[in-house]
């Protein structure tokens, strides 16, 4: 996690938690950060944007995520970046703010959390399926007497 003051390397792909899941942006130095907004509102998608460090945060921690593998130098990643200023068309399954991130860094648009959401959501199926089975066996069961 950075913690208050402290700046991340230029081009560092970072990343805060929203509810159910992460928010990625790209440090552009200077205390900022270009970012795919994504939806707000009333499902109204917003423009690739560069915004603060706090504006980014929205009072959550950020932290540098070290497992992207950058193919390009981290001037090369800022101009990338800057490249897609403005630009709408977000999608949340084909072009959202990690895809963005990876474009940036790798070159590869790709999204890790949706890549593990089926083994995620096959878990909580499957947990589901189990606790319903569970009770419709506890109600066939015979009283005890």
């Amino acid at each position: 996690m950075l913690k208050d003051g402290e700046e991340p390397p230029l081009a560092a792909h970072l990343v805060t938690p929203r509810r159910g899941y992460l928010h990625h942006g790209l440090y552009v130095g200077n205390g900022r950060i270009i970012h795919y907004p994504g939806l707000v509102g009333r499902f109204r998608r917003r423009a690739v944007e560069e915004v603060s460090l706090g504006e980014f945060a929205r009072g959550r921690p950020i932290a540098v995520r070290t497992d992207s593998k950058p193919r390009f130098a981290r001037t090369e990643v800022v101009l990338r970046a800057r490249s897609r200023l403005g630009e709408d068309r977000y999608h949340i399954i084909r072009n959202n703010c990690e895809h963005f991130c990876e474009w940036c860094l790798s070159g590869v648009s790709r999204s890790r959390q949706l890549e593990s959401l089926p083994a995620r959501l096959g878990a909580s199926a499957i947990a589901i399926l189990d606790a319903a089975a569970t009770r419709a066996y506890r109600t066939l069961q015979p009283a005890s007497f």
